[in-house]
């Protein structure tokens, strides 16, 4: 949600409702191999989301500013940045625990929501089984990637070379 509410925010791109929440584990497809932030990764990697809406990849790619660099034919966009870097995207939730979405849907069960199990989250769909982790690696890198080099090799060492913010009045 932090996403689209960023996106909204800084580029004017609307969430579209989904029919039913995307919940699981879902396939992505690296977008712009040379990008800094996907330095090692797959071609293809797995990320976990959990949403009721979403955004379109058509609505991101009609601004000149953001490049697309990881979507899934089922969850749609997941990654996509500024062209300066300075802004980044994530659609999903590479963050999350082995057992976090397990949590989500055994509280929705309980409290009678209308919920499907995870899309491909259980070894073999079965909600008895253990979670399969999937997305550790890539949500690892990720995270790697964005510190390194969009924090830590573009923070200033001089201190009187960071500028000054604007104060607004």
């Amino acid at each position: 949600a932090a996403a689209q509410a960023a996106l909204h925010h800084y580029y004017g791109i609307e969430k579209q409702p989904l029919p039913a929440k995307l919940f699981g584990i879902f396939p992505h497809a690296v977008q712009s191999r040379g990008h800094k932030l996907l330095r090692g990764f797959d071609d293809v990697f797995c990320a976990p989301h959990s949403r009721h809406t979403t955004i379109r990849v058509a609505d991101v790619a009609n601004v000149p500013d953001l490049d697309i660099l990881a979507v899934s034919d089922r969850a749609g966009l997941y990654l996509a940045a500024s062209k300066d870097g300075s802004r980044v995207f994530v659609t999903g939730h590479s963050e999350y625990d082995v057992d976090t979405l397990e949590k989500e849907y055994l509280r929705d069960v309980q409290a009678g929501l209308p919920i499907e199990p995870p899309e491909n989250y259980y070894e073999g769909n079965d909600v008895h089984a253990a979670p399969q982790l999937s997305w550790r690696a890539h949500g690892s890198l990720l995270f790697a990637n964005w510190l390194n080099y969009f924090v830590y090799q573009e923070t200033p060492y001089d201190i009187g070379s960071i500028p000054k913010e604007k104060h607004r009045g």
